[in-house]
């Protein structure tokens, strides 16, 4: 499928992209733009069969935006999130990504011209702005209390990590039923002390895996897992020496994303193309819309962007948090992998590191050196028979 047909099956504006021709690495996936024919014009590449299919994939990603007419919040007599929400909606994309790569794979497409996919809908379900959406504004207020959420107030990427980590954990009865029975462990990860030392956040393996053993009762070695990483990387603008690092994280296949933006205006960044970063803007104001997963005739156009965005990759606010989805033990493996790759790329300045237990060696600023840790050999000396599976995953 070219652009024209593109734009002619979704309405797609590409107004704000320049012609670059690098590759662009979109939440995994990657898209060829510069090629030796092309289908309109040779020295566009926004003409190019590879950019289609991104816009095609970028289109099909789940848009929160800001709403207005839900049921007040709480006590308050807020029946909207105009001017204060754009975090709470950020991180409701990121995580939605998660549930369309565990239902429906990472490939899946939202298609004009086919029926909605019933967990699709089951997905926007659970998102929908009221108290009986577990993952509905509502909800994400009266979890984040304790880390600060308030209606009307702003809220940063730690306390929104925080909030989902609580959230998933005190919803997932309500979460884990006929509705959508599978579901996901939130896990962050932080440094020494939850970070309060600095330096670089710390992924302990044992940490990780006596935290999926706890939640099951000791009947799962491993669940399928949302990680968020929350960071500072510089004062007023990003440090110079992480946007390589930052840029990479988009190739995993694990990528979530990041959430991040500019100062008091989040986004949802989805992709990364040279020196561009695309993303989701939550901040258009939109009407409240009810989905139901029963739901035969039902329009989700305003739960998807045709606009392609982008911003300046060293103009993002340093405060950020990063998404990676692991479905299985043999994608935390791979992922795991990549990740000691990038600390070796690192010059001594990783986003984060991984360690196998408290006790490794952590040289310098309280850091495990990756390249002591075999994820392969060391964190799955055999395979587990009781493992969650994909349609017996639970909320954990």
């Amino acid at each position: 499928m070219n652009l024209g047909t593109m734009k002619r099956m979704l309405g797609f504006n590409t107004t704000t992209v320049s012609a670059s021709k690098g590759d662009i690495w979109l939440l995994g996936a990657r898209y060829r733009v510069a090629q030796e024919e092309y289908d309109e014009d040779p020295l566009d590449p926004m003409h190019s069969e590879g950019f289609a299919a991104f816009v095609e994939d970028f289109s099909s990603r789940i848009l929160f935006t800001y709403r207005k007419g839900f049921a007040p919040i709480g006590c308050t007599k807020y029946n909207s999130d105009v001017h204060w929400g754009c975090m709470l909606r950020s991180s409701q994309m990121l995580v939605a990504q998660a549930f369309l790569v565990h239902k429906l794979g990472r490939s899946w497409r939202k298609s004009p011209e086919k029926p909605l996919d019933k967990s699709y809908k089951e997905i926007l379900s659970l998102f929908g702005d009221a108290g009986d959406s577990p993952c509905s504004i509502h909800n994400l207020l009266q979890a984040g209390n304790a880390h600060g959420l308030a209606p009307g107030s702003w809220v940063g990427p730690y306390a929104m990590c925080r909030t989902w980590e609580n959230l998933v954990r005190n919803k997932r009865m309500e979460i884990n039923s006929k509705i959508f029975p599978p579901m996901m462990s939130v896990y962050v990860v932080s440094g020494d002390e939850d970070g309060e030392r600095g330096g670089a956040p710390i992924l302990c393996i044992e940490d990780i895996f006596r935290h999926f053993s706890e939640l099951s009762g000791g009947q799962f070695d491993w669940v399928p897992t949302v990680l968020l990483v929350p960071l500072v990387l510089g004062l007023e603008k990003v440090n110079t020496r992480y946007l390589p690092l930052l840029s990479a994280t988009f190739k995993f296949p694990q990528s979530l994303g990041i959430l991040g933006g500019k100062p008091g205006a989040s986004t949802y960044i989805v992709g990364i193309q040279d020196e561009k970063a695309f993303y989701l803007d939550p901040h258009e104001v939109q009407q409240v819309v009810h989905i139901e997963s029963e739901s035969l005739n039902v329009d989700t156009s305003s739960y998807h962007c045709n606009i392609v965005r982008h911003i300046a990759v060293d103009s993002i606010d340093p405060s950020l948090a990063i998404g990676f989805y692991c479905r299985d033990k043999s994608d935390f493996d791979d992922f795991c992998l990549r990740t000691s790759d990038l600390v070796d790329q690192s010059n001594g300045a990783p986003l984060f590191t991984i360690t196998a237990s408290r006790s490794s060696p952590k040289p310098g600023n309280s850091v495990a050196e990756a390249g002591e840790f075999d994820p392969v050999s060391e964190l799955y000396t055999d395979e587990s028979e009781n493992s969650a599976q994909e349609d017996g995953w639970q909320l954990l």
